[in-house]
């Protein structure tokens, strides 16, 4: 059966397609954005789906984080789909890294997460699913790593995989599943023209994965197939 899902960073790519088929699908659907206002596209999307409500927020600004708790209280949250995240520069080897980014890229890819697990966390207990997903990237895996290289995305996607970890065991009790997801090499404007997988495709993969997942795959780093991916 549908229910709620909170989707964060839904301005463009994985988020903003992720809001289309869960709302086609019948799912309540509340859409965050980081713009000033809507994006077009955002906004044609709502305009589409009846259940797809549009909600600015700045993940890192947590007062904001805070106040759209406070509005949605009483409001179960099936499913927290953590989206929002940063690459950084491009050039991220040896000797070029920006460190200002790289703290930001922290803010955004490791710490926000764990925050609106936090801030949102009364509301998904409140719900049937009980599940929080963090898209995550083959990146972040440490026995992945053959290339170097990307230090910013590839530290901030290995931090956030710890906290999964950690957010699995202490929410055990609570009956709450916690994953991290990596949605395929996606032709998004961070994956990139070339990359090999459609947004389209990565959602639909994930979407099957989330509406599957259960209790022993919490605490796991699976690939959008289902297939699990070494720390």
């Amino acid at each position: 059966m549908p229910g709620t899902i909170l989707i964060t960073g839904c301005d463009r790519g994985i988020g903003l397609e992720a809001a289309r088929q869960f709302a086609a699908d019948g799912w309540r659907v509340l859409a965050t954005y980081h713009e000033p206002v809507v994006p077009l596209e955002l906004q044609a999307a709502a305009k589409s789906y009846p259940g797809l409500e549009t909600l600015r927020l700045d993940v890192t600004d947590y007062d904001r984080m805070a106040e759209l708790a406070r509005e949605l209280r009483g409001q179960s949250i099936d499913i927290l789909l953590n989206n929002a995240a940063m690459f950084g520069p491009i050039v991220t080897m040896f000797g070029g890294v920006l460190l200002s980014r790289w703290r930001k890229a922290f803010e955004v890819n490791t710490i926000a997460p764990y925050k609106m697990v936090e801030t949102f966390l009364s509301h998904i207990c409140a719900s049937e699913r009980k599940l929080v997903a963090v898209i995550s990237s083959k990146k972040g895996s440490i026995a992945d790593n053959t290339g170097g290289g990307a230090y910013i995305y590839r530290s901030t996607k290995s931090a956030v995989n710890q906290v999964v970890r950690s957010l699995s065991i202490d929410l055990r009790e609570r009956g709450v599943n916690v994953v991290a997801i990596h949605p395929g090499w996606v032709r998004t404007a961070m994956g990139g023209t070339t990359a090999s997988m459609s947004v389209e495709a990565s959602v639909r993969a994930v979407k099957k994965l989330l509406l599957e997942i259960g209790p022993g795959h919490s605490g796991h780093f699976l690939n959008y197939d289902g297939a699990e991916i070494p720390w």
